[in-house]
């Protein structure tokens, strides 16, 4: 498979970007600083492309079999680009073509409860508040903007950090996936996991879905 990876150089991009090609995938890695691609190898290519630029996303994606975008806001990148960024990639797949398409998002719009969203609780972390906020916003765009596409929205558990590949993890949709203690947890490695799984063998298309312990 062909998977075009914009955001390849961050904490969950750089792990997806290493279990796609652990199982022969060719990836071209997208970044604004492509020196920062660390991996190497003959089924990586490093490629510069700007991901808010529709004309640009088209161009990098053509002849791919699906995009990925791991895309978080950086140094001069307001909030509001995670929409900028959801409505760039729907413009550009749609002119070049290519359908498939998984978004890496937030935790914050996971329903705790039916129709109460993870990010409305008050224990919600008021750091991550603002940024979680933006994910619901473009988890919106893509369900009112995303017709034609097959696409994915992937949101992690609660929290997600660098740990280790087990390959043992549970899937959900829309509701927060939690263990008996109530924590809602996974590894980046697992988190990359699941989205290449989801890659080769898709089972959630046009909707939202979530991976947890």
């Amino acid at each position: 498979m062909k998977i075009a990876l914009f955001g390849a150089t961050g904490m969950i991009g750089q792990r997806v970007l290493h279990e796609a090609v652990s199982r022969g995938h060719h990836v071209t890695a997208i970044a604004r600083d492509i020196t920062k691609v660390k991996e190497t190898g003959p089924l990586i290519r490093p490629v510069k492309a700007d991901l808010l630029d529709p004309k640009s996303v088209a161009g990098v994606v053509a002849g791919h079999d699906a995009v990925v975008s791991a895309f978080s806001p950086v140094g001069d990148q307001g909030l509001d680009s995670l929409v900028k960024s959801v409505r760039s990639l729907i413009t550009g797949l749609k002119q070049a073509g290519v359908k498939r398409l998984i978004i890496v998002g937030g935790a914050g719009s996971l329903e705790v409860a039916p129709g109460v969203q993870l990010v409305t609780v008050p224990a919600f972390p008021e750091a991550y508040k603002a940024v979680a906020l933006a994910h619901c916003d473009a988890l919106n765009v893509v369900k009112a903007e995303a017709g034609g596409l097959d696409w994915s929205y992937f949101s992690p558990a609660a929290i997600i950090e660098p740990g280790q590949r087990t390959g043992k993890f549970r899937l959900g949709t829309n509701k927060l996936v939690a263990d008996a203690k109530g924590d809602s947890r996974i590894s980046a490695e697992d988190y990359a996991v699941a989205l290449v799984d989801e890659l080769e063998k898709p089972k959630s298309v046009g909707q939202q879905f979530t991976a947890a312990y």
